[in-house]
């Protein structure tokens, strides 16, 4: 029975280190769209505008990854947890496609995901359209 707790454990830290990971990412992402918002709004320029929205599909598809991992290592840990003591080999290699919920896709359109970076793309869309709007209006 120990073998098998110890490797649950291991399986565990994993999935707590996946779970810190997107976290930041997500707290990484914030800061840097906001700073190239910022940096748009100072220069006048509405190029740094697109320079958010990439950042915002970088990062989007960053967490999507780490989601995923994590939900190959809790569909590792379902299995570990349903083996016998003499079949535990200690493995650490992820489940791939065990479920529907560990495919990319599934992980892409989380709907953590969608609400975070889909007000995030939404906003500065919004401050990209006010920002043309405002240029032409200066121009004529």
């Amino acid at each position: 029975m120990e073998n098998k707790r110890k490797h649950l454990d291991f399986i565990q830290e994993t999935i707590k280190r996946m779970a810190n990971n997107s976290f930041l990412l997500r707290g990484w992402s914030i800061t840097l769209i906001i700073a190239t918002a910022t940096l748009a709004s100072h220069s006048g320029n509405p190029k740094y505008l697109f320079l958010s929205i990439f950042i915002i599909l970088v990062f989007w598809s960053l967490d999507s990854y780490y989601l995923l991992q994590e939900r190959k290592f809790r569909c590792l840990y379902d299995e570990v947890r349903k083996k016998e003591e003499s079949e535990i080999d200690f493995c650490m290699k992820p489940i791939k496609n065990h479920c529907d919920n560990c495919k990319w896709h599934s992980s892409v359109r989380s709907s953590v995901f969608l609400i975070f970076y889909g007000l995030a793309s939404l906003a500065i869309l919004v401050i990209l359209i006010v920002t043309y709007l405002d240029v032409t209006i200066t121009l004529k």
